[in-house]
């Protein structure tokens, strides 16, 4: 496995990226001018960025292509609604639009007098609202028997002798349906209501044509600026009420994307403080604070570009977007440091243009791996079913080539102009030209604000200091993880991640709960508390619609569909008693009138008898003639606690009615939410499997070893186990929201573990555990500043108030965390365990231009036994042939003395001659570190003979 390379793009992508650092050290004014007029330009597309959002939860949050769709648009054709005189609740095929009220008594019975006359002053106060256009509710309420608005509450027409009447529960004179209008029900014999503790009214809305529609908006809008004033005006003191409207939460995921903008400035504030402190010097020429100032900049005028060129172009803007400036900000701050880091490894006396391109080789390659995994692992979360998902997606992908392309362009030219700075030996800030490189005699003020280095180079050092961290990680952190008992401990560490992961995993829920959208301490969240507290013991009521042209008139067809409906019934889901059927009640009436109904011609003929006593009825059945084409009846789920309760009443329904031996779709407007319950899993583990087997093709085809793509590999599946097992014990639930952050899982997971993982098999040393110390000694530092300027770059999100913000942050947090587990422990581990494989002298680099020669050629009086063989090299990179000898210490004895007698060196070099001794040390210098980025680069293996 250690022979086979895999690096046929590697190759090619490092010499042209090569020359591009080299043409933008040419010409960096043109890298910086072009992205910032491209930002402004694309920049105007956020006009239209109100046009293009989707505020609508159904938009968002459903799957495109759900059953529930194609079934609502079966009912919506087949069973119209008429808001303006016939209107009934449970035969709306949408949610409608309305206004709600949910009543809690202080006493422990809201079934009394004097409480209704509170509950009758806030009715009558709702329906006295005018909006400013006039349109009062009484012109715009949904009516019933021609003319009537329909009542908030069937029981406040009882409100004189609340306290005499009987009521049933749930079913109430066996036609009106309890369980939505009354809570916290107390149940005595025959299901009478003993005490009931809530009561909700109901506003509906009519919806008949796009006029009215604008003006129930306008009601709505009003009726929740209002309605506090009103309920403090009232002095209500036996009574608290909290309200809601179909439009409240719309208008609350409206106004997270203005929230957005704050939360987005201290993140941006924070990563750039994060960044010039981690890469501040105290160094006057070397600084890079405005090379980090600019390295945060490139990425917000990323976003700009990105989003503003996709608005132009149309594309739908979900609130699940807004958080892609966070994650894009994060990717160009660890591009940046990758940058950075690479050119702090070049030779500070080269050319600039050598210098860049040196550091595009190294660096620029291995941006693109990871930006090309990224982009991918975005555009395949395209596959999804739920449009939130497919514009995070969509403009996240987008943004990320733009922010690769900046970080290359414009970030690679300001680091152009500050080498160019840097070899005039100018100050960070004033530009000013400094007095030289080495400490003057002045004080120390003076050098750290007017001297080239306060910590200067050598006279031999021709790279910037290595950093204190860097160096801790060769020293001290690579040799203790490489300690058998840490080793040790690391795998059992491990093996209890797995098993928690997997535990995890099996308890984590699937869907979103509506609840959760709403933000902390807002009175909808209040709202929905209580309506789950005191009104969650019945679920919906539930349409079963014969869809085909059934010859009813039939006994046999009349007991298919009764066998059916008693299937449903007899489903724990279902309670059996609150089923309502204009067939039953048909069949039961023809027995006491003694009517034949059992020809097609009498069947037809004796309907007008049961519409008659039932005109609602007349709303279920689609006749045509004498033809029947669809009718439906109504079934009442209870027992519906939790989310998996919902998704197990939804499949085992629809799996009763597939199997009906007639034509029957179950339907309500809740399933067009409940199929994501169906899809999600599915959709997850797709977008998943297909993403990491393209992250596994892109990193053979990149990086030169399959052994490091198999790790690579290896850790995605790690993380995301890891990330799905502790959203369950975080309680976040695998929804169309946390599927977003998912997808970025996928593109995290190889950036932690590629570096590491090829750093190992690169090295071309036989001992595993010095391997794993070199690869550290590179990478652990900027492993950590990438964690860490990501994580503070989120930490502002933890006190947001929205759910979609809150779960960016703790999914993104484990991401982040157990990504970078990965890369510093658990995988350095594994490589050393599991990693070793056989290194052949046939990969090292072949001396070029070599002419052997002895000591005794080049020096005379040297005994025959010192005449180590000596080789004219003409290493890469490198202009001019270099003096090398096998063992370095005979390089430098040679060229610090003079002769040798009986087999010692003596005669050493005289103060005069410190010139010939500084020029054979900078020689020595500048061979030993070539030969080390050689070895680094996986070159060159000094352990072969």
């Amino acid at each position: 496995m250690g022979r086979c390379h895999t690096d046929c793009l590697e190759k090619p992508l490092s010499k042209g990226f090569r020359h591009l650092g080299k043409l933008i050290a040419k010409h960096p004014w043109w890298f910086i001018i072009v992205p910032i007029v491209l930002s402004v330009g694309f920049g105007a597309g956020f006009c239209f960025l109100e046009q293009r959002q989707i505020n609508s939860m159904e938009d968002q949050f459903t799957p495109v292509g759900g059953a529930a769709k194609a079934e609502r648009d079966f009912v919506r054709i087949h069973f119209p609604v008429n808001d303006s005189g016939n209107f009934s609740v449970q035969r709306m095929y949408k949610q409608g639009t309305f206004a709600s009220l949910i009543i809690v008594s202080l006493p422990d019975n809201i079934l009394n007098r004097s409480i209704f006359e509170e509950v009758h002053a806030l009715d009558i106060a709702v329906k006295g609202l005018m909006c400013p256009s006039n349109s009062s509710f009484y012109q715009l309420c949904a009516q019933v028997n021609g003319s009537l608005c329909l009542p908030a509450n069937p029981l406040l027409a009882h409100m004189q002798n609340i306290e005499d009447v009987t009521f049933t529960y749930p079913m109430f004179q066996n036609t009106v349906f309890l369980g939505l209008y009354l809570g916290g029900v107390t149940i005595g014999p025959q299901n009478r209501v003993i005490a009931a503790k809530a009561l909700r009214l109901l506003y509906y809305l009519k919806e008949d044509s796009d006029h009215e529609q604008d003006n129930n908006l306008q009601w709505l809008n009003h009726f929740i600026t209002t309605i506090p004033q009103k309920i403090h005006e009232l002095q209500l003191k036996s009574i608290k009420v909290f309200y809601s409207t179909s439009i409240s939460l719309k208008n609350q995921l409206e106004r997270t994307v203005t929230t957005f903008i704050p939360y987005f400035s201290i993140t941006y504030l924070v990563t750039a403080l994060f960044s010039i402190v981690s890469c501040m010097r105290l160094d006057n020429i070397r600084n890079k604070i405005w090379v980090t100032a600019f390295g945060v900049f490139s990425p917000g005028l990323a976003i700009l570009t990105s989003f503003g060129l996709l608005l132009l172009c149309g594309v739908p803007f979900s609130i699940t977007v807004v958080n892609a400036p966070f994650l894009i900000l994060g990717v160009g701050v660890d591009n940046m440091f990758i940058i950075i880091s690479c050119w702090q490894q070049t030779k500070v006396k080269d050319t600039l243009e050598k210098r860049m391109a040196d550091t595009y080789q190294e660096a620029a390659v291995s941006i693109t791996i990871t930006t090309l995994t990224d982009v991918l692992a975005f555009y395949i979360g395209l596959m999804t079913h739920f449009p939130s998902v497919q514009s995070f997606c969509f403009y996240s992908g987008t943004a990320l080539v733009f922010c690769y392309l900046y970080c290359i362009c414009f970030f690679g030219a300001v680091l152009a102009l500050n080498g160019k700075r840097e070899s005039e030996n100018r100050h960070w800030l004033t530009c000013a030209k400094l007095n030289g490189t080495q400490a003057s005699l002045n004080s120390p003020t003076y050098n750290v604000c007017c001297v080239g280095e306060c910590v200067g180079l050598g006279a031999i050092q021709e790279t910037e200091t290595e950093h204190p961290i860097t160096r801790f990680f060769h020293k001290y952190y690579g040799p203790f993880l490489t300690n058998f008992w840490t080793k040790f401990i690391v795998l059992f560490l491990y093996l209890g991640f797995l098993i928690s992961s997997i535990f995890g995993c099996i308890q984590i829920q699937e869907g979103i709960d509506i609840r959760y959208l709403a933000n902390d301490g807002s009175s909808l969240l209040q709202f929905f508390n209580e309506e789950a507290l005191y009104f969650s013991e019945y679920g919906p009521r539930v349409m079963v619609v014969v869809s085909n042209d059934a010859e009813y008139w039939e006994i046999k067809t009349r007991q298919l569909i009764e066998t059916c409906m008693r299937e449903l019934e007899k489903n724990y889901y279902v309670a059996e008693e609150s089923t309502v059927s204009w067939l039953r009640t048909y069949e039961r009436l023809s027995d006491m009138a003694q009517l034949n109904i059992s020809g097609k011609e009498n069947f037809i003929k004796h309907l007008d008898l049961l519409y008659a006593k039932f005109p609602e009825f007349k709303q279920d059945v689609e006749q045509r003639g004498n033809e029947i084409k669809a009718s439906r009846f109504f079934i009442q789920t209870f027992h519906l606690l939790t989310s998996q309760d919902e998704k197990q009443m939804l499949i085992q329904l629809r799996k009763i009615a597939d199997n009906c031996d007639v034509n029957v779709i179950v339907y309500h407007p809740i399933f067009i939410y409940l199929d994501q319950y169906v899809i999600i899993i599915q959709s997850a583990i797709q977008n998943i499997i297909v993403a990491t087997a393209v992250m596994l093709v892109i990193s053979l085809l990149f990086i030169p070893n399959p052994l490091c793509s198999l790790w690579v590999t290896f850790t995605i599946t790690s993380i995301i186990l890891g990330v799905i097992g502790f959203m369950g014990y975080w309680r976040v639930n695998l929804d169309s929201i946390s599927m977003v952050t998912l997808v970025i899982c996928i593109g995290f997971s190889v950036d932690f573990s590629a570096h590491i993982a090829y750093a190992y098999v690169s090295n071309k040393k036989t001992n595993a555990n010095e391997r794993v110390i070199d690869a550290l000694h590179v990478l652990g530092y900027p492993i950590v500043q990438g964690a860490l300027s990501t994580i503070l770059g989120i930490l502002a999100l933890c006190a947001a108030e929205s759910y979609i913000f809150k779960t960016f942050f703790k999914i993104m947090f484990l991401v982040i965390t157990f990504g970078a587990l990965h890369g510093l422990v658990f995988i350095p581990v594994f490589l050393t365990l599991f990693g070793a494989y056989e290194i052949t002298c046939s990969e090292k680099v072949k001396p070029q231009n070599t002419n052997i020669l002895t000591t005794s050629e080049l020096i005379s009086g040297c005994p025959e036994e010192y005449d180590n063989k000596m080789r004219m090299q003409e290493l890469p990179g490198n202009v001019r042939p270099m003096t090398t000898v096998m063992n370095v210490t005979e390089l430098c004895k040679f060229y610090c003395y003079q002769s040798c007698q009986n087999n010692v060196f003596t005669d050493l070099q005289t103060v005069s001659d410190l010139k010939v001794e500084n020029e054979c040390r900078n020689n020595q210098l500048q061979y030993r570190r070539r030969m080390l980025e050689l070895y680094l680069e996986g070159k060159i293996d000094p352990d072969c003979p």
